[in-house]
């Protein structure tokens, strides 16, 4: 795609559709595969690389790294509070200066062991759940939105592939082998 802040398209999610167990075992799936496929897009790279923007404007490959962690510890504890409590309204935080934050420039490796450690707690609760899990829900008091478990889930399967894509179409744009 020519749009650099989209390489695998934006998220949509068709709320009125069915989802179907298949499709929660692909999200799933892409949540467990996630770390994997993000320490294969940084292997390898300098500092001088991991300090290089991903496009115009935007973070750091360092920063999209330790990104994932800070964004999908935050939607770990969402769906534990969904499972919990009957609709409890979330936190929201600013992703954007928790990206500015001084552990943002530390080596990736250790927000890469913390989303392999976060990720293999979060695949294990997922895989336990049955499909009325899914249907709970949580209120986003800044997009005034309900999202269903379902929701979420589509979305962080989608926010893994994005930022690795971000990190690999750049790779690939700079030619770094």
């Amino acid at each position: 795609m020519s749009d650099l802040r989209f390489p695998i398209g934006p998220f949509v999610f068709d709320q009125d559709a069915e989802v179907t167990p298949t499709q929660r075992g692909a999200w799933i799936e892409a949540i467990a595969i996630a770390p994997g496929r993000l320490r294969e897009a940084v292997r390898g790279l300098s500092d001088a690389r991991l300090d290089t923007s991903y496009r115009p404007g935007g973070w750091t490959v360092r920063q999209v790294v330790h990104h994932l962690p800070d964004s999908h510890l935050n939607a770990y504890l969402r769906l534990k509070l969904a499972l919990t409590e009957d609709t409890p309204t979330i936190k929201p935080y600013d992703e954007a200066r928790w990206a500015e934050l001084p552990d943002s420039r530390e080596s990736p490796e250790v927000s890469l062991a913390l989303l392999d450690a976060l990720h293999q707690r979060w695949v294990a609760l997922l895989r336990s759940l049955g499909p009325a899990d899914f249907s709970r829900t949580f209120y986003h008091p800044e997009s005034k939105v309900r999202f269903t478990l379902d929701r979420q889930l589509a979305m962080y399967a989608w926010h893994g592939r994005y930022h690795v894509a971000h990190i690999s179409s750049l790779r690939a744009r700079e030619g770094w082998a």
